[in-house]
Order: structure tokens, then sequence, then C-alpha cells
């Protein structure tokens, strides 16, 4: 069974799915209906009911907003997918935040140097925004390149982080990121 909450966020309402104590979606409300479908069937679940905070998830995405980023590292998560997508999760996982890397660096970092359109598509089928930060992986001229919540988030995203990320942080700034190719 799968508890789900709302939470109204900065980048908009995001919906929260846990299967005990374990996040297994977080996803942009105006994706809720696909993804909700996607989750059932990865992880062969369909039982669903509302819940105040599944697994913690709203209390820590609250944290995330309100500028602690590291919060959401310690978050147990329930992914499914495939072991290549759960590799690639894994290494957007380790991006830290304030950082990108482009999907090439990813496939170098999980052992597939010439799998970078496959990293992109393991983003593409991500379930836990956010907290798997796909929105930290660029493109590999640098440019911000898609992001299923829109470019706009995805920018947002990276702005709040560098903002609250420690000292040493290397990731561009946000016009840096809007005058490289594919931005």
């Amino acid at each position: 069974m799968f508890e789900v909450a709302e939470l109204e966020s900065p980048v908009g309402p995001l919906v929260l799915a846990a299967r005990g104590e374990r996040l297994c979606a977080l996803t942009f409300a105006d994706d809720w209906d696909a993804i909700a479908a996607r989750v059932g069937r990865r992880l062969n679940d369909d039982e669903w009911r509302r819940a105040p905070d599944p697994a913690g998830a709203v209390s820590v995405m609250s944290e995330y907003f309100d500028g602690d980023i590291d919060a959401i590292d310690a978050l147990p998560i329930e992914l499914g997918g495939t072991s290549f997508q759960r590799d690639a999760w894994s290494a957007m996982r380790a991006i830290p935040p304030g950082d990108v890397a482009s999907y090439g660096e990813l496939a170098l970092r999980i052992g597939t140097p010439r799998a970078s359109r496959a990293v992109g598509a393991a983003a593409g089928a991500n379930l836990i925004v956010i907290v798997i930060p796909c929105h930290r992986v660029v493109g590999s001229g640098g440019g911000l390149g898609g992001y299923g919540g829109g470019l706009e988030r995805k920018r947002w995203l990276l702005d709040h982080e560098r903002a609250h990320a420690g000292a040493g942080a290397r990731a561009p700034s946000r016009e840096a990121l809007a005058a490289r190719p594919g931005a």
C-alpha cells in the first residue's frame, strides 16, 4: 500500500508517495496521474491512501525548500527500475548539491562510457524528482538540456541549491547556464 500526500513548493505543487518507510515517487502534481500508474506497475502495487507525511518525506522536502538542501540525502527511497537505471540514479544522487554533471560524465562514472543517451533515458524514467536530482544533469556542452518538469523549474532548483550549497560549490551561475548551447 502506498501513502500519498501533496506539498505546496516554490516550484509548484508536488505529490509524494511512499510504501512503508521508503519514498517511491515524488513528482510535480501536473504529472501525477501518469506517474501513479508507472509507480504501481514498477512496484507491483495498486493500493493508495492519503497520509499527512508519508515516510517523513513532506517534512524532509519542506526542510530542503527552506534551505537545508542536504536534508534529502538521508531520505530512504525505493527505486524499482532496471539495474542500469538504478546505477544511473545512484550516480545522479551522488552529484553534490550546487554542482552539475553531464550525461556523458555519469555514463563514465557507472562504467558505460558510450551510454550517455541511456543515462538520459534513465533520467526521464526517474519517478523521484529532486531526491534523485536529475535536474543536476546537463548536456555535454553544459546547456541545461531537458527536464520533465520544465526548464524554469530546473533553473530554480539549480539556483536554490547553489545559493545554499557549502563553500566550494562549482555550479555555474544561472546566467552562465542560460548562455550555454542547449540552454
